[in-house]
């Protein structure tokens, strides 16, 4: 079944003792949330919207000379239906971008193969300064919330900063998901595989559904100016299940919808300090639930994260000898 409602507002804008508290209930009791008073400026999110815009627009074959599949790293474009979430296709495009480095030499772990560079078409030479502008903005966003969180749940402030320090393994996606298609499924049901997600949704578009605790599909409507937030399986680890990462999904609408996640992510090779909880807040925390796909969750956030980017895409997997 599927319901509309509205998910919890936080303004980050608010006092410390009250807005650490509403992180801690909302994140406890739903997983998800709009963020308000974030302080990331209207015209950066306005520019980020027009890259988008402007990469779809491109030629197919401008799109395809910096597939996904050319990348051992997993970084830029899949085509529509190239992706899997649960073994089924999901119906949507979308370029990949992580932070730009260099790939190392010769990597002791394979999920270390994730770090690389990226690959840019040609004909937007501005989307990698925008989208530079916008892992800075909302990488200080990602460390105050989990500054908060830390605190709220009686952990020093900084107790997750060491584990995002030097080469956090952040992931920002660019996605149109088309307003007419063959699947209903932009995007299956899953969880998140990282700390946090923040996400940026044209205003007025629809398609986001999240899995309420009856099991039922609640749809999420943007609020403008707002982030839509949740929370990934290394933050339910870390604070043994206290914090909700919700299972959550994506499907078609008759409008064209854009939308850019910002997975807020650790180094690959860190695993967050699993907190030891106030009493009050320990009797209430469920342990860390099941995977929908059965599959380990593993507590180093690159083996996590492999095993993500292995399910989605096959194909790449295949191509560099990874399958």
């Amino acid at each position: 079944m599927v319901h509309t409602t509205s998910l919890p507002v936080v303004d980050l804008g608010d006092d410390p003792a009250t807005l650490r508290a509403r992180l801690r209930d909302v994140a406890h009791e739903v997983g998800f949330f709009l963020l308000t008073g974030h302080g990331v400026p209207a015209e950066l999110t306005e520019r980020v919207l027009t890259e988008a815009r402007r990469l779809f627009a491109l030629p197919q074959a401008e799109k395809d000379a910096v597939a996904m599949v050319r990348s051992p790293h997993f970084r830029g474009y899949t085509r529509l239906g190239g992706e899997l979430t649960g073994g089924t296709v999901d119906w949507r495009e979308q370029i990949d971008i992580g932070p730009e480095r260099v790939p190392l030499a010769d990597p002791s772990e394979p999920y270390l193969r994730l770090q690389g560079p990226n690959q840019w078409p040609s004909a937007l030479p501005e989307l990698p300064g925008v989208i530079a502008e916008w892992d800075a903005a909302l990488a200080d966003v990602g460390r105050t919330l989990l500054r908060h969180w830390a605190a709220s749940l009686g952990a020093p402030e900084d107790v997750f900063d060491a584990a995002f320090a030097e080469t956090p393994a952040t992931l920002i996606k660019i996605v149109r998901y088309p307003a007419q298609a063959d699947s209903p499924q932009g995007v299956g049901a899953h969880r998140d595989a990282g700390a946090l997600t923040l996400l940026l949704a044209e205003p007025g578009s629809r398609g986001l559904q999240v899995r309420d605790v009856t099991g039922d599909w609640i749809d999420v409507d943007p609020l403008p100016g707002a982030f839509i937030v949740n929370i990934g399986e290394m933050l339910e680890i870390a604070s043994g299940g206290y914090l909700r990462a919700t299972e959550h999904r994506v499907a078609l609408s008759t409008r064209e919808r854009i939308s850019v996640p910002y997975f807020f992510n650790p180094r690959l090779d860190a695993r967050l300090p699993v907190l030891t909880l106030p009493a009050e807040l320990a009797d209430r925390a469920r342990g860390v639930t099941a995977d929908p796909s059965n599959e380990e969750i593993f507590a180093v956030y690159g083996r996590n994260a492999w095993k993500s980017r292995l399910r989605a895409h096959p194909d790449v997997a295949a191509a560099h000898g990874y399958a």
